[in-house]
């Protein structure tokens, strides 16, 4: 898997708050040239906070467009289509700042149910967790912000899928484990 550059990242995130303050302000966005790490094919989360809440954060976490496209969607779809937030304004733009993380493709976990807690690296993985018609995703940042455990962060993941928090420790759950590059804005 390639990395993003440093300048990448930093493109990536420029480009995001372009697109979140056109879509916001009913603006056409420029059509621009992506750098050539933009052609391949990632996973790619936008996520927005305000005042350091959670404001807005929706991504596409297989590899199934160019992250060009990819960063787009995510971007537009934070600011407006985020199901857990009103749409956000104009007037809360300068209020927020944007994170971009570009996923490694999720693999499997290959283990024993009860083993799992022992293959997830809390500040390294971010998680999905699938069972039946349900599935949730927590990126690898977030079980560093909320101090969590291995065993804690399969259950939060769980919880935001809408399972029990002990799902993770059943066969019939799948698991899933996928690195992020992050690039955050920097407060002003």
């Amino acid at each position: 898997m390639i990395l993003l550059t440093d300048a990448d990242g930093a493109f990536a995130v420029a480009r995001a708050r372009e697109l979140v303050e056109a879509v916001v302000r009913r603006k056409p966005v420029a059509e621009i040239v992506y750098p050539p790490a933009f052609a391949h094919p990632r996973g790619v989360f936008v996520t927005l906070t305000e005042f350091g809440e959670l404001r807005g954060c929706i991504g596409i976490p297989y590899p199934v467009m160019p992250l060009s496209e990819a960063l787009e969607d995510a971007a537009v779809s934070a600011a407006v289509r985020d199901p857990r937030f009103r749409p956000v304004e104009s007037g809360e733009l300068a209020d927020i700042l944007l994170e971009v993380t570009v996923l490694t493709p999720p693999e499997a976990l290959i283990c024993p149910p009860a083993e799992r807690w022992q293959h997830v690296e809390v500040g390294r993985h971010g998680l999905i967790v699938k069972a039946g018609s349900r599935s949730g995703l927590l990126l690898p940042q977030v079980a560093t912000e909320y101090g969590w455990t291995p065993s804690e962060f399969l259950s939060q993941t769980c919880i935001k899928a809408g399972l029990p928090p002990s799902a993770w420790r059943e066969s019939s759950c799948s698991v899933f484990v996928f690195e992020g590059q992050v690039f955050r804005e920097q407060e002003v």
